[in-house]
């Protein structure tokens, strides 16, 4: 007689937010200066989180850099927050920096991603973490962050499909609106399965300007209403794009920081 199977074993873990970023050129700082950037980018994630009205955010575990990002796991309710406002007083908080920093001290541009998903307690690991790091470093997410950077911005962000749908598209995020969203294929070379819609935004510049950026052959896809492809199924989008894509050079190497932020707070882990 098989042995019975452990209570839960087979539960679908609970589901969290999830917010990753990941500075540009990070290791090509001298050593020197990566630990002061590093500390300037907590201290205003510190203070973004606040002013989003995420209660007694913190960030955990120092400055151990093992890659150039962070995940920060919130729980699910925080996503729409994570969206709006947070990507913008993030961009609001990047651009008060440069505008303030001493000339010997790096410029600090950023990916982010949102993502949320189901995380396996307590060191709250799985897919969803695995996917929140692809997206940040998709080739769609770095086109973004190129068109940011011609432009003199700061912060470009994918958001991944599923959050989207639950947030922008579902009428949660008040100042940001389907036609901020630049809707693309999150690709990253050598995770063949990984290919996901994701929706692009850098604050401060419109989609029309991401659009040159992206083209069929780099993660763009067919203009689309964006509510009718936000509530399409991920699965069915890229099972029909997936045929005349290319795939791009990315890297998603999964190194950073695991920390819980919000009510709950665990001890500070490393992505493997």
């Amino acid at each position: 007689m098989p042995s019975p199977v452990p209570f839960g074993a087979f539960d679908v873990p609970p589901e969290h937010a999830l917010l990753t970023v990941d500075m540009k050129e990070y290791s090509q700082l001298p050593e020197a200066k990566m630990a002061p950037a590093r500390a300037d980018l907590d201290s205003m994630l510190t203070t973004v989180f606040a002013q989003c009205g995420i209660g007694d955010a913190t960030l955990l575990g120092g400055v151990k850099d093992r890659g150039d990002g962070a995940i920060f796991v919130l729980p699910a309710r925080h996503a729409a927050r994570l969206v709006d406002p947070l990507l913008v007083h993030l961009g609001q908080a990047l651009e008060r920096r440069e505008q303030t920093r001493l000339a010997s001290a790096p410029t600090i541009r950023l990916r982010a991603s949102v993502h949320v998903g189901p995380l396996a307690p307590p060191d709250h690991r799985g897919d969803a973490a695995n996917d929140a790091c692809r997206l940040v470093d998709s080739e769609a997410a770095r086109r973004a962050m190129t068109a940011a950077v011609d432009h003199g911005v700061l912060l470009a962000a994918a958001v991944s499909d599923t959050i989207f749908g639950r947030t922008v598209a579902a009428g949660r995020t008040p100042a940001l609106k389907e036609h901020h969203f630049h809707r693309a294929i999150a690709r990253v070379e050598g995770k063949p399965g990984f290919e996901q819609t994701c929706w692009l935004i850098v604050p401060g510049l419109v989609p029309s300007v991401l659009a040159p950026y992206l083209s069929q052959d780099s993660g763009a896809v067919p203009a689309d209403g964006p509510r009718q492809a936000a509530q399409r199924s991920t699965k069915d989008t890229t099972a029909k794009e997936s045929s005349d894509a290319v795939r791009q050079k990315g890297r998603a190497s999964g190194k950073a920081r695991l920390i819980q932020v919000g009510r709950d707070y665990i001890s500070s882990q490393e992505q493997s």
